[in-house]
């Protein structure tokens, strides 16, 4: 794949980058801008060449029309506190107000796009529809640099199709995400550590199968955790389960012994009467009173996760050990949180709920190897499935 050097000389060019700024609001404020940071370096480094940029990306799910709570104009903002180039906001994603600001911009100038998912163009399955779509996009810029690494298991008109209809690139942050996935599943330094959790096994069924040829540990925490539990004919009480994966569970329990993978379970477990962050105690994994839902891993197993994940070379984490936005239940979460931040080696957290756990917990990006900006593009590319972002950008 091509990277941005290989665009040649980009002053006065139009360059449309698609970004990942998929960030929490709260009404307009921002909660979490690691997304928007983590875009930064690229759109500096195409600003500095003397482009005129252009940043389409997207926000929610607005099912392919304006909605004003989805507006990336918060984003915008925040994008113009981060960076010296001047960052305008336009109005919409192809239309008059984007056309008429692209026309007065100077070199090193940003313009944001309105959301690019305002346009039904954008995630249509029909090709056609789409393509109609990218053509728009096209007739925008000169190049296309793709920089969105939480959306390139997409396949979207502002991912894979104008790619198609631009001579295009990879962005810094998309090379890197790359990079790293790729020391995760073809030159793993030893000891290589899996750390799963999240809610359901059902989510995790395609890593597990791909990365238990290559991890030497394989630690299960989370929601998911009670399935596993329950495969070994142990009581979870109220506890998530998933009836229709126990089978599944016991089989990869079986395979992890025969390839002498050591996947480890919760000994303790943090329980709770309800959903609440209050009646928390301590119980062991194999008894979990009928009355009673486990919320997080309990004090135990966090240790023991976290011996295993510091004297690791290599960790992958991917998942929440339990309910962290709640006090009682965030102990084991953080216990494996700064058990990463010691390793010596690469530490890789994983994005989605792993991401925006860290830095609830006062962790700073800086204190991990990688935190990745796609949860679900760097589960998929674990699993080894082809992400049509990246595989239209192959050969080009």
């Amino acid at each position: 794949m091509k990277t941005i050097s290989d665009l040649g000389d980009l002053r006065g060019k139009r360059v449309l980058v698609r970004s990942d700024l998929n960030v929490p609001l709260d009404g307009t404020t921002i909660t979490d801008d690691g997304r928007v940071r983590a875009s930064v370096p690229t759109i500096v480094q195409l600003a500095d060449a003397g482009a005129q940029v252009l940043v389409v990306a997207h926000l929610g799910r607005p099912e392919g029309k304006p909605d004003a709570k989805y507006s990336l104009e918060p984003v915008a903002t925040r994008l113009g506190e981060l960076i010296e180039p001047q960052v305008y906001f336009a109005k919409d994603t192809v239309g008059e107000d984007a056309k008429n600001q692209i026309a007065s911009l100077a070199n090193g100038d940003v313009l944001v796009l309105e959301n690019v998912r305002f346009n039904a163009g954008e995630t249509s399955k029909d090709d056609a529809v789409r393509g109609k779509f990218a053509d728009e996009l096209a007739e925008l810029a000169d190049v296309f640099v793709s920089d969105g690494f939480g959306v390139v298991h997409r396949k979207q008109a502002s991912v894979y199709d104008i790619a198609t209809r631009l001579p295009a690139a990879v962005g810094g942050l998309v090379e890197a995400e790359v990079k790293v996935l790729k020391r995760l599943t073809e030159s793993p330094e030893r000891p290589y550590t899996v750390v799963l959790g999240g809610s359901k096994v059902s989510d995790k069924l395609g890593v597990i199968d791909n990365l238990l040829d290559k991890a030497d540990n394989l630690l299960i925490g989370g929601g998911m955790v009670f399935t596993f539990l329950k495969a070994q004919g142990h009581e979870v009480g109220k506890s998530l389960l998933e009836e229709d994966q126990l089978d599944i569970a016991r089989d990869y329990i079986a395979q992890a012994e025969a390839k002498g993978v050591k996947l480890v379970l919760p000994t303790d477990i943090v329980v709770a009467p309800e959903f609440k962050d209050a009646n928390a105690s301590t119980v062991a994994a194999d008894s979990i009173p009928a009355d009673q839902l486990g919320l997080d891993i309990g004090p135990d197993s966090g240790a023991a996760f976290a011996a295993l994940i510091a004297s690791s070379r290599t960790v992958f984490w991917n998942g929440p050990m339990g309910v962290f936005e709640m006090s009682s239940f965030e102990a084991g979460t953080r216990a494996v949180a700064q058990a990463l931040t010691e390793v010596d080696g690469l530490s890789v957290v994983g994005g989605g709920d792993s991401a925006a756990a860290v830095r609830q917990l006062g962790f700073e990006d800086s204190d991990f190897g990688h935190i990745s900006t796609g949860g679900g593009a760097s589960l998929e590319y674990l699993e080894g499935k082809t992400l049509p972002g990246l595989d239209i950008l192959e050969g080009k």
